[in-house]
């Protein structure tokens, strides 16, 4: 069983990170496999709405989305990480939420676990976490949960967030769960 978090910060190992980390530790500590993929420092272009995908299966744009669509592929569950920018996802996450628009008349995301880890100083974190559910539920992702961590600008203050910390593992634990007890429909 493969778990998947994909980090959609810009920011390397700050609060998003660690968040998101602490779900696949979670995950790893219960058998899971897992892989932790960063955004930051890499080329995700937005998608042009050219459509060639529901033609080909595949994006015509070749940039660093290309790695992301074969983790994403390969995992049985994964846990998307965003910081909230402006009320709402990164333009990392909404970026990767885009491109992932090639595997939708497919389904090829269909019957994954996911998950949700969300960072903020404040507000907004409701609207980002919101975005990821429409974003799951259009692909007919099996949502476990999600967790919302506050920690601020300053790196590494989520370790503060005993709250958040929990939903952290807890998203984690539930993955593996959800993992664990579906039975694929014939």
């Amino acid at each position: 069983m493969k778990v998947l978090g994909i980090c959609c910060s810009p920011r390397l190992h700050g609060n998003t990170e660690i968040l998101l980390e602490t779900s696949l530790a979670k995950a790893r500590e219960q058998g899971a496999d897992v892989e932790l993929a960063t955004l930051a420092g890499k080329t995700i272009s937005p998608c042009d709405g050219c459509y060639s995908c529901f033609e080909t299966g595949k994006c015509h744009i070749k940039d660093d989305m290309q790695d992301i669509y074969t983790k994403l592929l390969e995992a049985d569950g994964i846990i998307f990480g965003t910081p909230v920018y402006f009320g709402t996802v990164c333009a990392q996450a909404k970026a990767l939420i885009d491109r992932t628009f090639a595997f939708a008349a497919q389904g090829r995301l269909r019957n994954k676990a996911a998950g949700v880890v969300v960072t903020t100083g404040r507000f907004g974190a409701n609207s980002a976490f919101t975005v990821f559910m429409v974003f799951c539920n259009l692909h007919r992702m099996r949502i476990v949960g999600g967790a919302i961590g506050f920690g601020g600008r300053e790196k590494a203050a989520i370790r503060n967030d005993d709250t958040g910390m929990a939903e952290a593992e807890a998203v984690g634990s539930a993955m593996v769960r959800r993992i664990q007890s579906y039975k694929p429909p014939n």
